[in-house]
């Protein structure tokens, strides 16, 4: 896979927003997308996320660079924080490993 020049890397987005929250991917149906982009519209989102994927679910993967915008988001949104480290490596990158 190639990259443009300038697009992040996953590992710069890890080492940059290394804040991470994992959504079900559903909460960004309908109006989902706009809520969450309105209320991290202050925050230190980063605008490159990633999805990842657990027990046959789909999660969308919010990135801060700064732990209490991702706590704050949390509290809004609810579910659990992301470890890069839990993330699958090669071809099961996409995979949530849980540690």
């Amino acid at each position: 896979m190639t990259r443009r020049k300038g697009e992040l890397s996953p590992g710069m987005v890890d080492r940059d927003w290394p804040h991470q929250v994992a959504l079900p991917a559903e909460r960004m149906m309908g109006d989902g997308h706009k809520i969450i982009r309105e209320f991290c519209r202050a925050l230190s989102l980063c605008h490159r996320g990633h999805t990842v994927q657990r027990d046959d679910r789909t999660y969308n993967v919010f990135c801060f660079a700064d732990p209490l915008h991702a706590d704050l988001f949390r509290e809004r949104f609810g579910w659990e924080p992301f470890d890069p480290k839990d993330r699958g490596r090669g071809r099961e990158w996409h995979l949530w490993r849980i540690s």
